[in-house]
């Protein structure tokens, strides 16, 4: 099936289904002249388009838009196929037409909006000189027991996948699937986010069809040169896919992201031997209980990131094998998350000086004993009604003032919680949902700034940071203490 057009959220195949669907149900109120010949236009129309794009895959969006050009299709048709005989053919009355004409619509209207609503992710083309490849690892940590499970062997495990600056690949070269390695392990995923969300699986239908901007094990990019690591978490019950935008952007201007699954938090973990595992994790919707149960998953997550970057370094080592040997930075590695894995971030940076920044994208810190770091941070949020949430900026500005050098926090104009994800991409545009920036802009806000600040604290980049991230949104800059 072809992509879609513009913000239609529908191929161009799907949208001449649409107005053949339109047209032979208008065609009855056309002037009596016209009415033959654009029937007869929309049927042919409706029925060719229609039947190709069943024989391609219809998504679901488009079968109400199809079972109201049939139910039109019903009444349209027998007046043409009747042979004449010089009286002219019965039409019912307007003010019986009219409801008929309605209820053909609804659906078709119907469909068309559901289309725009939840459309195929289309990935925006990372603009930095390098092209993006990706591959997925799995490790296992000898040293720290799976608690989430009751086998006194099981040992914690993490799925990273990993997006890094790679040489050009043919054009024709086919994609990497979004939310896995495969078009399985993506449905996979998908489904166990719909659970999750306790939403219809067929809602997210369009997510694992999609394929991103990178290539699956496409060869390092030329040169000698080591890059930077960034190192992300994803918010509760998230997937190390959810935030691909924003992953491949920074891998095409040097650096290597190394995104996380966390088993039994995130919503479905497809292993090595095939098993998918599921979250154990929810939210009670008692706010102190809720607390005490993050502050346990975020030491899980911050301990799952210090892991990844241990591995990290053994892989640049070549202690384990990988197309990264050599080119990889763990000097210069950055802490990051989204939502709760911004917060496991902090709680990482606080307990692991090997990372020497942050960048918490609108995460609440849950750290029950936060203490001094040494790390600048970046803190990305969403403008937060103080009346419906009094203490996450008023947390957050105290644990940012521990930091021993300067932080920054921005709230980025017409934003939600999940703008800072990839979800403007495929979710409904609602601004209370993915704010209000659009399908591409967030995601875009979200890469740029995080990219100014990776650019001035891991390669040191000079220039003035402060002015740099203003332009992006309300900052407010959290100096060094004079004394501890």
């Amino acid at each position: 099936m072809t992509e879609a057009v513009g913000g239609l959220g529908m191929s161009p195949l799907e949208i001449l289904v649409f107005l053949g669907a339109v047209a032979l149900v208008l065609a009855r109120w056309f002037p009596v002249g016209a009415r033959r010949p654009v029937t007869l236009a929309a049927m042919v129309t409706v029925v060719l388009s229609g039947a190709v794009l069943i024989v391609l895959g219809v998504r679901w969006q488009l079968l109400p838009v199809l079972a109201g050009a049939a139910i039109a299709l019903l009444f349209a048709a027998p007046p043409l196929l009747r042979r004449p005989t010089g009286r002219p053919a019965w039409r019912a009355r307007w003010w019986l037409a009219l409801p008929g004409s309605a209820a053909c619509l609804a659906p078709i209207a119907g469909g068309a909006v559901a289309a725009w609503a939840l459309p195929l992710p289309v990935f925006p083309e990372p603009s930095g000189q390098y092209a993006v490849g990706t591959t997925v690892m799995q490790w296992t940590d000898p040293d720290r027991p799976e608690i989430a499970t009751s086998e006194p062997d099981d040992r914690r495990t993490v799925v990273v996948q990993l997006w890094y600056p790679a040489q050009k690949s043919p054009a024709d070269l086919k994609r990497a699937q979004y939310l896995g390695r495969t078009a399985q392990e993506a449905r996979v995923v998908s489904q166990g986010l719909a659970g999750y969300l306790g939403v219809p699986g067929f809602l997210l239908d369009e997510i694992p069809r999609a394929h991103t901007s990178s290539v699956f094990d496409a060869a390092v990019a030329d040169g000698g040169g080591r890059f930077p690591l960034v190192l992300f978490s994803p918010g509760l019950g998230g997937v190390r896919t959810q935030n691909t935008a924003w992953a491949e952007e920074l891998a095409s201007r040097g650096y290597v992201v190394a995104a996380l699954d966390h088993p039994y938090d995130s919503a479905a973990v497809t292993v090595a031997d095939g098993r998918t595992i599921r979250t154990r994790i929810r939210a009670t919707g008692d706010r102190a209980e809720d607390e005490r149960l993050a502050a346990g998953w975020t030491a899980v997550r911050a301990a799952d990131l210090s892991f990844a970057l241990t591995q990290l370094g053994r892989l640049d080592r070549g202690d384990i094998p990988g197309p990264l040997t050599g080119r990889l930075d763990t000097d210069r590695a950055a802490a990051t998350g989204h939502s709760i894995g911004g917060g496991s971030a902090l709680q990482a940076a606080r307990q692991d000086p090997r990372f020497v920044a942050v960048i918490n994208l609108d995460g609440f810190p849950y750290d029950p004993a936060p203490r001094p770091f040494h790390q600048p941070v970046l803190a990305l949020t969403h403008p937060v009604d103080p009346a419906e949430n009094p203490i996450y900026i008023p947390r957050l500005t105290r644990v940012l003032k521990l930091s021993t050098t300067t932080s920054y926090r921005v709230t980025v104009p017409g934003t939600a919680h999940l703008t800072f994800t990839d979800a403007p991409l495929y979710m409904p545009p609602v601004p209370a949902l993915v704010g209000s920036l659009g399908r591409t802009l967030g995601p875009d806000i979200t890469a740029a700034a995080s990219a100014a600040f990776l650019d001035a604290t891991l390669r040191g980049k000079p220039g003035d940071i402060a002015a740099l991230l203003s332009t992006y949104g309300d900052l407010t800059v959290h100096h060094a203490a004079k004394t501890r």
